[in-house]
């Protein structure tokens, strides 16, 4: 459709890992969510070709419980070093990245801002760290 910056919005599962690699090495920019070790292998086991790697967002849980890792758990901050330090030639850390979905049930306006803050805090804490 004209699109050459497209994030992939969910980890990489497995079974999408072909369609993934082909728009990898056909786009400008195809980023791709991670939020496991096991998800880093996948990558690593599956580089792409000559000039392309794997560009990555960190996928942070805040509470939507859906996918992601939780920033305050230790093996949060293994997987983001891991990332940025492993193999930058294959697969490169753009940044973290949170979806705050746990705000559909939200009543109110109020309620969003305290998932807001309460996502904000959390991502800028796990940066900081």
């Amino acid at each position: 459709g004209g699109f050459d910056d497209i994030l992939y919005a969910f980890p990489v599962p497995r079974w999408r890992l072909a369609e993934c690699s082909a728009l990898a090495q056909r786009l400008q920019r195809f980023q791709v969510l991670l939020d496991s070790p096991q998800g880093l292998q996948l990558l690593l086991q599956n580089p792409l070709p000559a000039g392309k790697r794997w560009l990555v967002w960190l996928k942070l849980d805040c509470g939507n419980g859906r996918a992601g890792i939780v920033p305050s758990d230790p093996e949060a901050l293994e997987l983001a070093r891991a990332i940025a330090q492993g193999s930058p030639e294959l697969v490169t850390l753009e940044g973290v990245y949170a979806h705050c979905g746990n705000t559909y049930g939200c009543r109110d306006t109020a309620a969003v801002q305290a998932v807001a803050r309460d996502t904000t805090a959390a991502v800028l804490a796990f940066v900081t760290a």
